[in-house]
């Protein structure tokens, strides 16, 4: 089975342009394709997952992975999945972020001499000529025809900005410049990208003519991808200071029994036989599945050392509850308490387990808090610094989430 096969068989891709000239690019490794990142946090997240596994996956097989940083459109913003206009970064809090990003992508990619190459989009955005722009690059775009892309579509009825109107383009001419200038032939993005990858193609036909058009082809990878990683505080991060590795171990432990091969195919490196054999558990033998996921992700994220202290710290959690070293944790201060005591609204808060005090008193009235295996059902309780007398109270939110809130 060659590369191609595998990914199709592991459920990455969605649609391309063309099958027949993908496939052989891909399994011959003559590949030069690229993903775009926009630098919008300091850290990438398991949304950004699949497309870095993809990228590792296909540079094992010889293709030559383009890392795309958009330090240039990332001032404009990509409006694809929007409601609303994103904030607005400096020009510093981007070149930070790209800095960040080009630390953790390393754990995946190798960029040694002619391996892989990672590009900052605002090489060439930010030097444009306003005027030049728009004669050689806007002439090439129908209006029309960009009102009636799906990246557009969802947020025409609240008000789209000139500014976010103008990313087609700007992701279009990356895909030109980066054609010009390294050869790339082949890009990848998600379904929200459709409409900008085909401007991208279409402005390298209009400009350079058909021979180049037919070299440029484009790779939609499945949506699913990008959903994961989102829980109810928020992001799933790569960095370790932002999600820690037992944290980021706990998350892919307790994904849903319907998801769990699913991640295995797209995110992980087992074999495909393994997973068919995994995929034959049902009910409580599915938790081997998602160990293995978890491992696997953690390993690959953090190191081995961090996955097997995870995998050892959450076997212990949910054997014993009693052993807390590998627990996430926050300290809290005298500052913390009113009286000698802090609300369990507040505690629920301030250690980050929930992210609004209504999401809090919510789960407090269905019975799904826990303070030192004691379920909480009144949100006006109050824990007492009496209770931290051992240092430390354990909270236990619903079935499987453990924290651990130290009293300094």
């Amino acid at each position: 089975m060659g590369v191609f096969e595998e990914l199709q068989e592991r459920g990455l891709i969605a649609q391309m342009t063309d099958e027949n000239e993908i496939k052989e690019l891909i399994n011959s490794g003559k590949a030069v394709f690229y993903i775009g990142f926009d630098p919008t946090a300091d850290s990438l997240h398991v949304g950004h997952f699949m497309a870095l596994c993809l990228m590792k996956r296909l540079q094992m097989a010889g293709n030559k992975p383009i890392a795309l940083i958009g330090g240039g459109t990332g001032m404009i913003g990509d409006p694809s999945g929007k409601t609303d206009m994103r904030k607005m970064l400096t020009k510093e809090d981007i070149e930070h972020n790209c800095e960040c990003f080009k630390k953790q992508m390393s754990r995946f990619i190798d960029f040694g001499e002619d391996k892989a190459i990672m590009v900052n989009n605002a090489d060439w955005l930010l030097n444009l000529n306003y005027i030049e722009l728009l004669r050689e690059v806007g002439a090439c775009f129908s209006v029309n025809r960009m009102l009636t892309a799906e990246c557009y579509k969802q947020r025409m009825e609240r008000g789209l900005s000139f500014l976010e109107f103008n990313y087609m383009i700007m992701q279009s001419y990356d895909f030109f410049s980066l054609y010009k200038k390294y050869g790339c032939n082949l890009q990848f993005g998600g379904d929200d990208q459709w409409s900008n990858m085909l401007g991208g193609t279409e402005l390298i036909r209009r400009k350079l003519g058909k021979d180049a058009y037919a070299m440029t082809i484009n790779l939609l990878l499945n949506s699913e991808g990008k959903k994961m990683g989102k829980t109810e505080k928020g992001a799933v991060w790569l960095d370790a200071e932002k999600t820690s590795p037992f944290d980021f171990f706990q998350y892919w432990r307790n994904v849903s029994d319907s998801d769990v091969i699913k991640c295995l195919k797209m995110l992980t490196f087992v074999p495909m036989s393994e997973i068919n054999e995994l995929a034959k558990l049902e009910g409580s033998e599915l938790n081997k599945a998602k160990e293995i996921l978890a491992f696997e992700l953690t390993k690959l994220v953090h190191g081995e050392e961090e996955a097997q202290k995870a995998l050892d710290g959450a076997r212990a959690l949910f054997s014993s509850k009693s052993d807390t070293e590998n627990m996430p944790s926050t300290e809290l201060n005298e500052s913390n308490l009113t009286d000698g005591k802090i609300n369990i609204i507040d505690l629920l808060s301030v250690t980050g387990l929930v992210p609004s005090k209504g999401e809090a008193r919510r789960l407090i009235q269905q019975g799904g808090v826990a303070v030192d295996d004691e379920k909480i059902t009144d949100f006006k309780a109050d824990i007492a610094k009496d209770n931290f007398a051992k240092g430390y109270v354990v909270i236990k939110k619903g079935k499987k989430v453990f924290h651990k809130a130290i009293l300094k």
